[in-house]
């Protein structure tokens, strides 16, 4: 397995946008990818009950978008969120929560003197560890 992630410019783009123009609340969602590569990006309704400090992806836009990357070939790939006044790093809660090991855990922080950062998580034995991120240019 690489040990870094690869994704493409357009779907950090994607994400910073959405990151960006929802800066109090959390945003959240899925991304597809095929061959360990990310391909298309699922945003998902924060339904948590405080979203600017917590994300809870709606169950029925989850199933439809699992059931799109399945249309689609996609396995899932990550799960990101945001964190709109914290760093980019898991919270406690995040790992309480983060139920799909084979996942990445992605999250952007708007909360770094106003410079976007992403940084990536792969959950191991119960516990979240920092994986590198790198841009690549493939669509």
């Amino acid at each position: 397995m690489n040990p870094d992630i690869q994704i493409p410019r357009k779907i950090t783009t994607q994400l910073l946008h959405l990151a960006q123009i929802s800066p109090d609340t959390e945003v959240c969602g899925l991304i597809g990818g095929k061959n360990d590569l990310p391909t298309h990006c699922y945003p998902v309704t924060n339904i948590a009950d405080q979203p600017q400090q917590r994300f809870l992806l709606d169950a029925k836009q989850q199933i439809t978008a699992l059931a799109q990357m399945r249309e689609r070939g996609e396995e899932l790939f990550a799960i990101y969120h945001s964190h709109p006044t914290a760093p980019a790093q898991p919270s406690a809660i995040d790992l309480e929560l983060a139920a799909y090991p084979d996942a990445f855990y992605l999250i952007i922080s708007l909360n770094t003197k106003g410079v976007l950062e992403m940084r990536g998580f792969r959950l191991e034995q119960g516990r979240f560890k920092e994986v590198t991120l790198s841009l690549s240019e493939e669509a």
